[in-house]
Parts: C-alpha cells; sequence; structure tokens
C-alpha cells in the first residue's frame, strides 16, 4: 500500500512538472492496482467440490507422496501464476486449518518443476487438503493469514504470493472421485471446479 501511495505522489508530482514525464509513473501505478484487484468471485455451491486455490495455468498434474503433512499419495495440481494473474490465494474447501509449514529456500522460475521442492514456500494443511504457496523468480514474498485452528469457508482468501508464483494443491488420491481440470487450463481462485472428492 505504501508502494502505491508513493508511485501515485511521484506520478502526481512529475505531472505538476512536465505532463509526459508523468507517464512511466502512471503506467507502474496501474500495473500495481492492477496486480493487486480482487475481483468478485462467484463460490459454487455444493457437497465434495474443489475449488482452485489461485488464478492461472494448470502446469503440472501428477500423482506424488505428499510428504510434508498427509504421508499419502496423493493428486499434485501446479498452477502457474504469471504477473498479469490476480494473485490472491484462496481456501478450495471448508474446514479447519490444522498445520502450516514456511520453508526457506531458492527462487527458481515458477514453471520449473524442481521449484516446487526447491524454492521458498509455505504449505497449509486445510483438514485433509494441502495447498502450497510457493515464490518465484520475481515473487519474493509470501503471505498467509491462516493460522492453525482457524475455520476457513470455501473460496474463503488466506493470502497472496506477491508478483508471479505458483500454488500447488494436493488431495488425498483415495478422496478423489474425479479431476476436473486438465494441462493448460486457465482457471480462477475459489471458482473453478477443479476436483470432486467423497
Amino acid at each position: 500500500m505504501f508502494t502505491l501511495l508513493g508511485i501515485s505522489l511521484g506520478a502526481a508530482a512529475t505531472l505538476w512538472v512536465h505532463p509526459a514525464a508523468a507517464a512511466l509513473p502512471a503506467l507502474g501505478l496501474g500495473f500495481l492496482w492492477s496486480f493487486f484487484r480482487d475481483p468478485r468471485r462467484r463460490i459454487p455451491e455444493g457437497e465434495g467440490l474443489l475449488v482452485s486455490p489461485a488464478d492461472g495455468t494448470v502446469v503440472e498434474i501428477s500423482e506424488v507422496e505428499e510428504t510434508d503433512f498427509l504421508k499419502t499419495p496423493c493428486h499434485k495440481i501446479g498452477i502457474f501464476l504469471s504477473m498479469f494473474d490476480v494473485h490472491i490465494n484462496r481456501a478450495p474447501c471448508g474446514g479447519l486449518v490444522r498445520a502450516t509449514k514456511y520453508r526457506p529456500g531458492r527462487f527458481l522460475d515458477a514453471r520449473d518443476p524442481d521449484c516446487s521442492s526447491a524454492n521458498e514456500s509455505n504449505a497449509i494443511l486445510l483438514e485433509d487438503v494441502v495447498v502450497r504457496q510457493i515464490a518465484g523468480t520475481v515473487a519474493r514474498r509470501i503471505v498467509c493469514e491462516a493460522r492453525p485452528d482457524d475455520r476457513l469457508e470455501r473460496g474463503q482468501k488466506f493470502g497472496m504470493i506477491k508478483f508471479g508464483s505458483r500454488t500447488e494443491i494436493y488431495i488425498p488420491r483415495h478422496k478423489v472421485k474425479e479431476l476436473s481440470v486438465r494441462l493448460r487450463d486457465k482457471v480462477k481462485g475459489g471458482e473453478t471446479v477443479i476436483a470432486r472428492v467423497r
């Protein structure tokens, strides 16, 4: 917010000196306002629906062993957030935050499969689903407001990753009835149904 205020004041000051000089700060301000936008979402209703935890493009669908919390085979869905996507993270389901785990690390490109294990990240165990926020090359700050014993509703905002990044969701394989997304699908956080579970 202070960054936005500073750029706004800079744009106003340069506009006073010379109108053309205000173009660059104005463009920067427009980009930041766009990045921090928070559009309303239509949260789907119904039993057993998991919604996307982030806006972006599905870049990975695989079966892995989730090792932080679940210790069980899971369907992993990786979502890449470009600098032009909404960067707010949302709860894929309603329930209790059972644990969180921050891990320092590197800042590989968020499209690199190795970033999942190597990059700075924050994982949240929400009931029996894990959401992992992963920093990217440009993203250097993960924000997570969810704390253990918090209760979240499906689609509720809980944090964001500032600038291009990646969000992953791990769903226990035995719980999944159907995956509702494919590679390269565009998804909207809190709105796109990504799986149906038992």
